[in-house]
Protein backbone atom coordinates (compact mmCIF):
# COMPACT_ATOMS: atom_id res chain seq x y z
CA UNK A 1 0.00 0.00 0.00
CA UNK A 2 2.91 2.48 0.72
CA UNK A 3 4.41 1.67 -1.97
CA UNK A 4 1.93 2.06 -4.13
CA UNK A 5 1.06 5.49 -2.70
CA UNK A 6 4.74 6.37 -3.17
CA UNK A 7 4.98 5.31 -6.96
CA UNK A 8 1.45 7.31 -7.38
CA UNK A 9 2.77 10.55 -5.39
CA UNK A 10 5.94 10.34 -7.73
CA UNK A 11 3.68 10.01 -11.18
CA UNK A 12 1.69 12.91 -9.94
CA UNK A 13 4.94 15.03 -9.20
CA UNK A 14 6.08 14.00 -12.48
CA UNK A 15 3.56 15.14 -14.31
CA UNK A 16 3.05 18.20 -12.87
CA UNK A 17 6.53 19.09 -13.67
CA UNK A 18 6.12 18.29 -17.27
CA UNK A 19 3.21 20.37 -17.27
CA UNK A 20 4.57 23.22 -15.40
CA UNK A 21 7.51 22.93 -18.19
CA UNK A 22 5.48 22.56 -20.87
CA UNK A 23 3.48 25.88 -19.66
CA UNK A 24 7.20 27.82 -19.33
CA UNK A 25 7.90 26.23 -23.35
CA UNK A 26 4.61 27.84 -24.56
CA UNK A 27 4.43 31.15 -22.35
CA UNK A 28 8.37 31.74 -23.97
CA UNK A 29 7.33 30.81 -27.47
CA UNK A 30 4.12 33.22 -27.08
CA UNK A 31 6.90 35.88 -25.67
CA UNK A 32 9.05 34.93 -29.11
CA UNK A 33 6.32 35.10 -31.22
CA UNK A 34 5.22 38.35 -30.06
CA UNK A 35 8.64 40.17 -30.49
CA UNK A 36 8.92 38.79 -33.54
CA UNK A 37 5.52 40.49 -34.84
CA UNK A 38 5.78 43.06 -37.51
CA UNK A 39 4.21 46.04 -35.05
CA UNK A 40 6.64 45.14 -31.91
CA UNK A 41 9.62 44.59 -34.79
CA UNK A 42 9.06 48.15 -35.85
CA UNK A 43 7.86 49.45 -31.90
CA UNK A 44 11.40 48.28 -30.62
CA UNK A 45 14.03 50.60 -31.96
CA UNK A 46 11.62 53.29 -30.32
CA UNK A 47 10.84 51.32 -27.41
CA UNK A 48 14.93 51.01 -26.93
CA UNK A 49 15.79 54.28 -27.54
CA UNK A 50 13.50 55.64 -24.90
CA UNK A 51 14.68 53.35 -22.41
CA UNK A 52 18.18 53.75 -23.05
CA UNK A 53 17.30 58.14 -22.80
CA UNK A 54 15.83 58.06 -19.92
CA UNK A 55 18.69 56.12 -18.07
CA UNK A 56 21.21 58.03 -19.21
CA UNK A 57 19.28 61.39 -18.40
CA UNK A 58 18.51 60.03 -14.91
CA UNK A 59 22.94 59.43 -14.37
CA UNK A 60 23.90 63.11 -16.02
CA UNK A 61 21.01 65.21 -15.30
CA UNK A 62 23.09 67.29 -12.26
CA UNK A 63 25.95 67.68 -15.43
CA UNK A 64 23.01 68.86 -17.58
CA UNK A 65 22.15 71.09 -14.72
CA UNK A 66 25.69 72.54 -14.57
CA UNK A 67 25.86 73.13 -18.50
CA UNK A 68 22.59 74.91 -18.45
CA UNK A 69 23.76 77.42 -15.57
CA UNK A 70 27.18 77.98 -17.40
CA UNK A 71 25.86 79.12 -20.38
CA UNK A 72 23.51 81.26 -18.86
CA UNK A 73 26.33 82.78 -16.36
CA UNK A 74 27.70 86.61 -17.94
CA UNK A 75 24.94 87.27 -20.15
CA UNK A 76 25.48 90.60 -22.33
CA UNK A 77 28.83 90.82 -21.00
CA UNK A 78 32.13 89.79 -22.34
CA UNK A 79 33.21 90.17 -18.85
CA UNK A 80 31.91 89.05 -15.68
CA UNK A 81 32.01 85.46 -14.11
CA UNK A 82 33.58 82.62 -15.41
CA UNK A 83 32.44 79.98 -13.72
CA UNK A 84 33.73 76.23 -13.82
CA UNK A 85 32.33 73.27 -13.49
CA UNK A 86 32.95 72.75 -9.83
CA UNK A 87 32.25 76.72 -9.01
CA UNK A 88 28.80 76.10 -10.40
CA UNK A 89 28.07 73.16 -8.25
CA UNK A 90 29.25 74.49 -5.33
CA UNK A 91 27.22 77.30 -6.04
CA UNK A 92 23.74 75.35 -6.73
CA UNK A 93 24.65 72.84 -3.42
CA UNK A 94 25.44 76.08 -1.07
CA UNK A 95 22.51 77.96 -2.02
CA UNK A 96 19.79 75.09 -1.64
CA UNK A 97 20.68 71.39 -1.63
CA UNK A 98 21.97 68.39 -3.58
CA UNK A 99 18.95 67.46 -4.55
CA UNK A 100 18.86 70.73 -6.65
CA UNK A 101 21.10 69.45 -8.96
CA UNK A 102 18.56 67.09 -10.18
CA UNK A 103 16.10 70.32 -10.99
CA UNK A 104 13.39 69.32 -13.76
CA UNK A 105 14.23 65.56 -13.82
CA UNK A 106 10.71 65.21 -14.76
CA UNK A 107 11.05 67.25 -17.44
CA UNK A 108 14.23 65.61 -18.46
CA UNK A 109 12.46 62.21 -18.81
CA UNK A 110 9.68 63.53 -20.41
CA UNK A 111 11.87 64.79 -23.00
CA UNK A 112 13.87 61.27 -23.16
CA UNK A 113 10.32 59.71 -23.74
CA UNK A 114 9.58 62.02 -26.42
CA UNK A 115 12.98 63.07 -28.35
CA UNK A 116 14.76 60.33 -27.79
CA UNK A 117 12.31 57.78 -28.61
CA UNK A 118 11.65 59.61 -31.59
CA UNK A 119 15.15 60.30 -32.65
CA UNK A 120 16.42 56.71 -32.01
CA UNK A 121 13.57 54.51 -33.11
CA UNK A 122 13.20 56.83 -36.31
CA UNK A 123 17.06 56.60 -37.25
CA UNK A 124 17.09 53.10 -36.79
CA UNK A 125 13.62 52.67 -39.25
CA UNK A 126 15.50 54.83 -41.71
CA UNK A 127 18.79 53.10 -41.67
CA UNK A 128 17.06 49.85 -41.96
CA UNK A 129 15.01 51.62 -45.64
CA UNK A 130 18.40 52.50 -46.59
CA UNK A 131 20.42 49.33 -46.14
CA UNK A 132 17.73 47.67 -48.26
CA UNK A 133 17.62 50.06 -51.14
CA UNK A 134 21.98 50.06 -50.94
CA UNK A 135 21.38 46.09 -51.03
CA UNK A 136 18.73 46.06 -53.68
CA UNK A 137 21.24 48.18 -55.92
CA UNK A 138 24.23 45.59 -54.96
CA UNK A 139 26.35 47.88 -53.05
CA UNK A 140 27.64 49.02 -49.11
CA UNK A 141 25.89 51.59 -47.47
CA UNK A 142 28.16 54.50 -46.76
CA UNK A 143 28.79 57.63 -44.60
CA UNK A 144 26.46 59.77 -46.90
CA UNK A 145 23.01 57.15 -45.52
CA UNK A 146 24.12 57.13 -42.38
CA UNK A 147 25.00 60.94 -41.92
CA UNK A 148 20.73 61.36 -43.96
CA UNK A 149 19.39 59.08 -41.46
CA UNK A 150 20.71 61.14 -38.03
CA UNK A 151 19.86 64.97 -39.70
CA UNK A 152 16.32 63.54 -40.46
CA UNK A 153 15.97 62.15 -37.52
CA UNK A 154 16.89 64.27 -35.26
CA UNK A 155 15.21 67.21 -37.04
CA UNK A 156 11.69 65.61 -36.86
CA UNK A 157 12.48 64.05 -32.81
CA UNK A 158 13.29 67.71 -32.00
CA UNK A 159 10.22 69.28 -32.99
CA UNK A 160 8.23 67.04 -31.54
CA UNK A 161 10.21 66.87 -28.36
CA UNK A 162 10.67 70.71 -27.92
CA UNK A 163 7.82 71.64 -25.15
CA UNK A 164 9.76 69.47 -22.70
CA UNK A 165 13.16 70.33 -23.83
CA UNK A 166 11.41 73.79 -22.71
CA UNK A 167 10.05 73.17 -19.56
CA UNK A 168 13.60 71.62 -18.48
CA UNK A 169 15.29 74.80 -19.54
CA UNK A 170 12.33 76.66 -17.72
CA UNK A 171 12.66 74.65 -14.25
CA UNK A 172 16.74 74.30 -14.41
CA UNK A 173 17.12 78.44 -15.33
CA UNK A 174 14.00 79.33 -12.27
CA UNK A 175 16.79 79.15 -9.55
CA UNK A 176 18.68 82.24 -10.59
CA UNK A 177 16.02 84.78 -10.60
CA UNK A 178 15.44 86.65 -7.71
CA UNK A 179 13.14 84.84 -4.89
CA UNK A 180 10.21 87.20 -5.78
CA UNK A 181 10.51 86.06 -9.37
CA UNK A 182 10.63 82.32 -9.20
CA UNK A 183 7.90 80.17 -10.45
CA UNK A 184 9.20 77.10 -8.27
CA UNK A 185 7.49 74.27 -10.82
CA UNK A 186 6.69 71.37 -8.95
CA UNK A 187 6.98 68.85 -12.05
CA UNK A 188 7.08 69.33 -15.91
CA UNK A 189 3.46 69.55 -16.28
CA UNK A 190 3.04 72.15 -14.12
CA UNK A 191 5.45 74.01 -15.92
CA UNK A 192 3.97 73.11 -19.14
CA UNK A 193 0.48 74.36 -18.31
CA UNK A 194 2.15 77.01 -16.59
CA UNK A 195 4.09 78.52 -19.43
CA UNK A 196 1.30 77.91 -21.87
CA UNK A 197 -1.40 79.66 -19.40
CA UNK A 198 0.98 82.59 -19.25
CA UNK A 199 2.36 82.86 -22.66
CA UNK A 200 0.13 80.82 -24.75
CA UNK A 201 0.23 77.36 -26.16
CA UNK A 202 2.70 78.78 -29.32
CA UNK A 203 5.24 79.38 -26.29
CA UNK A 204 5.70 75.85 -25.86
CA UNK A 205 7.72 76.05 -28.89
CA UNK A 206 10.06 78.77 -28.02
CA UNK A 207 13.28 78.08 -29.29
CA UNK A 208 12.17 75.69 -31.70
CA UNK A 209 14.78 76.93 -34.29
CA UNK A 210 18.23 75.96 -32.91
CA UNK A 211 16.18 73.25 -30.90
CA UNK A 212 15.97 71.39 -34.61
CA UNK A 213 19.33 72.58 -35.69
CA UNK A 214 21.33 71.45 -32.71
CA UNK A 215 19.23 67.69 -32.77
CA UNK A 216 20.57 67.55 -36.71
CA UNK A 217 24.50 68.41 -35.49
CA UNK A 218 23.68 66.20 -32.74
CA UNK A 219 22.66 63.31 -34.14
CA UNK A 220 24.90 64.01 -37.55
CA UNK A 221 28.08 63.87 -34.85
CA UNK A 222 26.41 61.09 -32.71
CA UNK A 223 24.57 58.43 -34.45
CA UNK A 224 26.44 59.09 -38.15
CA UNK A 225 29.90 58.86 -36.39
CA UNK A 226 29.37 56.40 -34.04
CA UNK A 227 28.24 54.03 -36.60
CA UNK A 228 31.22 54.93 -38.76
CA UNK A 229 33.57 54.43 -35.95
CA UNK A 230 32.57 51.28 -35.13
CA UNK A 231 32.83 50.25 -38.79
CA UNK A 232 36.00 51.40 -38.91
CA UNK A 233 37.76 49.80 -35.60
CA UNK A 234 35.86 46.90 -37.01
CA UNK A 235 37.78 46.36 -39.81
CA UNK A 236 41.02 48.13 -38.48
CA UNK A 237 41.75 47.27 -35.00
CA UNK A 238 41.41 44.03 -32.84
CA UNK A 239 39.44 45.56 -30.00
CA UNK A 240 36.87 43.53 -28.78
CA UNK A 241 33.31 44.06 -29.29
CA UNK A 242 32.86 46.43 -26.03
CA UNK A 243 35.45 48.36 -26.47
CA UNK A 244 35.03 49.36 -29.76
CA UNK A 245 31.33 50.21 -28.93
CA UNK A 246 32.94 52.31 -26.20
CA UNK A 247 36.09 54.09 -28.16
CA UNK A 248 32.94 54.79 -31.08
CA UNK A 249 30.80 56.86 -28.37
CA UNK A 250 33.53 58.43 -27.61
CA UNK A 251 34.62 59.64 -30.90
CA UNK A 252 31.11 59.98 -31.51
CA UNK A 253 30.65 62.35 -28.17
CA UNK A 254 33.34 64.27 -29.35
CA UNK A 255 31.88 65.58 -32.98
CA UNK A 256 28.25 65.59 -31.50
CA UNK A 257 29.43 67.96 -29.09
CA UNK A 258 31.41 70.34 -31.28
CA UNK A 259 29.04 70.58 -33.82
CA UNK A 260 26.05 71.33 -31.60
CA UNK A 261 27.63 73.13 -28.62
CA UNK A 262 26.82 76.50 -30.33
CA UNK A 263 23.54 75.72 -30.96
CA UNK A 264 22.41 74.31 -27.36
CA UNK A 265 24.48 77.67 -26.37
CA UNK A 266 21.30 79.86 -28.46
CA UNK A 267 19.00 77.53 -27.23
CA UNK A 268 19.31 77.70 -24.00
CA UNK A 269 19.21 81.14 -24.33
CA UNK A 270 15.99 81.30 -26.23
CA UNK A 271 13.61 78.85 -23.98
CA UNK A 272 15.18 80.69 -20.46
CA UNK A 273 14.34 84.20 -21.84
CA UNK A 274 11.02 86.28 -21.00
CA UNK A 275 9.61 89.36 -21.77
CA UNK A 276 10.84 92.47 -19.77
CA UNK A 277 9.11 95.32 -18.42
CA UNK A 278 9.32 96.85 -21.90
CA UNK A 279 7.62 93.76 -23.18
CA UNK A 280 10.24 92.64 -25.37
CA UNK A 281 12.11 89.72 -25.23
CA UNK A 282 15.99 89.99 -25.25
CA UNK A 283 16.28 88.24 -28.48
CA UNK A 284 14.54 88.43 -31.72
CA UNK A 285 15.37 84.99 -32.97
CA UNK A 286 18.23 82.70 -33.35
CA UNK A 287 20.32 84.39 -35.80
CA UNK A 288 19.77 87.85 -33.45
CA UNK A 289 20.97 85.41 -30.08
CA UNK A 290 24.33 84.51 -32.01
CA UNK A 291 24.85 87.91 -33.66
CA UNK A 292 24.39 89.24 -30.09
CA UNK A 293 26.46 86.95 -28.51
CA UNK A 294 29.50 86.88 -30.72
CA UNK A 295 29.54 91.05 -30.50
CA UNK A 296 29.02 91.58 -26.93
CA UNK A 297 30.64 88.08 -25.51
CA UNK A 298 32.45 87.07 -27.66
CA UNK A 299 32.64 83.70 -30.39
CA UNK A 300 34.50 81.56 -27.51
CA UNK A 301 31.48 82.06 -25.32
CA UNK A 302 29.46 79.51 -27.80
CA UNK A 303 31.89 76.96 -26.42
CA UNK A 304 32.33 77.65 -22.77
CA UNK A 305 31.17 74.42 -21.18
CA UNK A 306 32.51 72.17 -23.79
CA UNK A 307 33.77 69.96 -21.32
CA UNK A 308 30.82 69.98 -19.34
CA UNK A 309 29.13 69.07 -22.67
CA UNK A 310 30.88 66.51 -23.55
CA UNK A 311 30.25 64.81 -20.62
CA UNK A 312 26.67 64.84 -20.70
CA UNK A 313 26.86 63.91 -24.25
CA UNK A 314 28.78 60.90 -24.63
CA UNK A 315 26.95 58.88 -22.05
CA UNK A 316 23.90 59.27 -24.57
CA UNK A 317 26.13 58.29 -27.51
Amino acid sequence: MTGSLKQAAESARNKTTEVMNAAKGDGAAVANDILHTPLMRAALPFINGGISGMVATTVIQPVDMVKVRIQLAGEGTSTGPKPTPLSVTRQIISSGKVLDLYTGLSAGLLRQAVYTTARLGLFDTIMGRLTARAKAQDRSIGFRERATAGLTAGGIAAMIGNPADLALIRMQSDGLKPLAERKNYKSVIDALGSIAKSEGVGALWSGAAPTVVRAMALNFGQLAFFSEAKVQLKQKTDMSARSQTLAASAIAGFFASFFSLPFDFVKTRLQKQQKGPDGKLPYKGMADCFAKVAKQEGILRFYRGFSTYYVRIAPHA
